[in-house]
């Protein structure tokens, strides 16, 4: 014979000749050969030790024990007093009831949405080989696209998705403001002239859904139009024109792209030439023109200058002739700039020089 000791917390199953007889509750029993007596703990899962279905048949062990079952493309995750304790895949699992408070949340992994109450860092920590995350940060926004088809707009923050054969797709872009370059572009003018401009636009992505799902590459798109428009702003005037007119040009871009661009979901908030380069040889033409027109500036300014010292000269010369005084001024005013350049005068001679400076420096 064999003696079972049973205990409070625990439960006993007999099973004889391999067929279930009773269900022990506490205390000491006593067993022939050919019964076998299992004893658990309430509150941990059973394994049956014989076919569990034999064993559901009776109602005593079907109220004792807590069957889960757990279906294809399904998880069951338990908690025991509102705390994780595991997640259970597909199969059917028992446990016995008593002394520990089970609770369980099914989730149907066929659908994509987290519909269940599950906590965030669960789903990070517990659950990463069941879901998919997405991260749309705050200065974005996201396009949820399912199967190939528009879902919904994403604000920014960490989305969860359970883990299964559909497809997500999650396009995301910024929303701040953004700078686009133009650079190195060869244009011909109106003249024939070629030259090489680089040009800025600054826009906003305004309509998520027509920038990232409606059109592909709405950034290229953006570009080929700024080009197409530059081109034919530039190609409508001659060098010269243009040069006088390139303040202009963004006014024109803004205008010219304005429809096109808001088919793309974007507007554009300014633009403008950062640079107009010529070719070598064009440079060197411009600045000889220019040295020709800055020389017959100065030619002119000169001949002007000479006719009014010209001028100034005869109203001199008239008012000398009319007044024999202002006439030895003059003449005095001109022995003083000489004599300011003499140190010392030699005379040799007789008299006559004497009385010819005389004449010069004193008046009769």
């Amino acid at each position: 014979m064999q003696k079972v000791r049973v205990n409070a917390n625990q439960i006993g199953l007999v099973l004889k000749n391999g067929a279930f007889k009773q269900m022990l509750s506490e205390g000491s029993y006593w067993f022939w050969g050919n019964e076998e007596a299992y004893v658990y703990d309430k509150g941990t899962q059973f394994v049956a030790p014989i076919e569990l279905n034999l064993l559901l048949q009776h109602s005593e062990i079907a109220e004792a024990l807590e069957v889960v079952e757990v279906q294809d493309n399904e998880i069951v995750i338990q908690y025991e007093d509102n705390r994780f304790r595991m997640i259970m895949p597909v199969g059917r699992y028992t446990f016995w009831k008593g002394v520990k408070n089970f609770t369980y949340t099914k989730v149907d992994l066929n659908k994509i949405e987290i519909t269940e109450d599950i906590n965030k860092q669960l789903l990070i920590n517990r659950l990463p080989m069941y879901t998919r995350s997405f991260v749309v940060e705050s200065y974005e926004k996201g396009v949820l696209i399912v199967d190939g088809k528009f879902e919904k707009v994403l604000d920014g923050g960490t989305y969860h998705w359970w883990k299964n054969p559909t497809t997500i797709h999650v396009a995301k872009a910024d929303m701040r403001q953004l700078q686009l370059e133009v650079s190195g572009q060869e244009i011909l003018t109106k003249d024939k002239a070629n030259l090489r401009l680089n040009f800025f636009v600054q826009y906003r992505i305004t309509d998520i859904v027509k920038a990232l799902y409606e059109n592909k590459e709405y950034e290229k798109q953006l570009y080929v139009l700024l080009q197409l428009a530059l081109r034919e702003y530039v190609g409508g005037f001659t060098l010269d024109e243009l040069l006088d007119k390139k303040d202009a040009i963004g006014e024109f871009i803004l205008k010219n792209t304005a429809a096109k661009v808001s088919n793309l979901g974007i507007e554009v908030k300014s633009c403008g030439v950062r640079d107009i380069i010529l070719p070598g040889d064009m440079k060197d033409i411009m600045n000889q023109v220019l040295m020709a027109e800055k020389k017959a500036q100065a030619n002119i300014i000169m001949r002007r200058e000479e006719t009014a010292s010209m001028r100034s000269l005869l109203n001199t010369a008239k008012l000398m002739e009319e007044n024999e005084t202002l006439w030895k001024l003059k003449e005095m005013e001109y022995v003083e700039k000489i004599a300011d350049k003499i140190g010392s005068i030699s005379v040799a001679g007789n008299g006559q020089i004497i009385d010819q400076l005389k004449q010069i420096f004193v008046k009769n």
